[in-house]
């Protein structure tokens, strides 16, 4: 196994390219917050931190519990894992996956004061699903959940208490954008599910694409991205196009990434696809965000 310096292995764990997974329901919320004339920087910026930093955490669990079921073989043709490739010891990362989980607790109880003690059990549920995610007796994502987890916890959670620490309160479009942004962040996941369909399925891990076959995974990542655009047309009834014009510069990428990953169908060259995919989903929170911050009048 090749070597490499501790500090390049833990930020490959961290898997950079996925953070925006975390970033973007922040992003929206807070430019939601903006628009609506309730926007305050110091929850936001929390709610930001907690948001990626859970994200790194899930991505260390994964690392370690797929590791420890077996995903991890040498066939798999996604990016190299720290632990498999004995960069990182799995107890060292255990340690640290449930170190981080601590710290994240302690800046998430910061949030008490801006929404309350309900979101202490918000809090617990997402470092409850951060771990189960790949871990524990009923791993989600090895039976068929792991779509409906992250659009839960990436995009009506997140969307919806990063608005409502601001604004105290969760109208619909809150509601609405909380959906748009799990659609698009499920393609992350929905792209390296479908890379890696073949090793999973040896491995026993149940994804969405494995129980419904290729072609699935094929319209369910198109399906994702055109529902995601279609909520944004909502702020027609707003009066306020540009959120709803903005984000058509997502969905040209979208289909132009569905028709990349359709081409190549399978091979290490659908890495590629994650990370347009993950760049795709910063860019319809970035577009969105910009176009309701241009439309706020207050």
């Amino acid at each position: 196994m090749t070597q490499i310096p501790q500090w390049q292995a833990w930020w490959l764990a961290a898997r950079p390219k996925t953070l925006a997974a975390g970033a973007t329901p922040v992003v929206v919320a807070s430019a939601l917050a903006f628009y609506n004339g309730c926007f305050l920087w110091p929850p936001a910026l929390i709610c930001f931190v907690f948001a990626v930093l859970a994200q790194v955490i899930s991505n260390f669990a994964n690392d370690y519990f797929d590791y420890k079921k077996g995903s991890d073989k040498s066939e798999r043709l996604g990016p190299k894992r720290a632990v498999t490739e004995g960069w990182i010891a799995p107890k060292t990362m255990l340690r640290v996956t449930l170190g981080l989980c601590v710290l994240n607790s302690g800046i998430g109880l910061s949030l008490l004061y801006y929404g309350g003690w309900l979101l202490l059990f918000v809090g617990v549920a997402v470092v409850i699903f951060a771990l189960a995610y790949s871990g524990g007796p009923y791993p989600l994502a090895y039976h068929g959940w792991g779509d409906v987890c992250v659009l839960v916890f990436f995009g009506i959670v997140p969307v919806g208490f990063s608005y409502y620490v601001q604004a105290q309160q969760w109208p619909p479009m809150v509601a609405i954008c909380g959906i748009a942004v799990g659609l698009v962040v499920i393609n992350i996941l929905v792209a390296n599910n479908y890379r890696d369909r073949l090793s999973d399925a040896k491995a026993g891990k149940k994804t969405t694409i494995v129980l419904f076959g290729q072609r699935f995974g094929e319209y369910f990542y198109l399906f994702n991205g055109l529902t995601a655009f279609l909520c944004c047309q909502y702020f027609w009834f707003e009066q306020s196009p540009l959120p709803a014009i903005l984000p058509l510069i997502y969905l040209a990428l979208h289909i132009k990434t569905w028709r990349k990953m359709v081409a190549i169908g399978s091979g290490r060259a659908l890495i590629g696809v994650l990370e347009q995919t993950a760049r795709n989903t910063m860019i319809f929170g970035i577009t969105l965000a910009i176009g309701l911050m241009l439309s706020s009048d207050r």
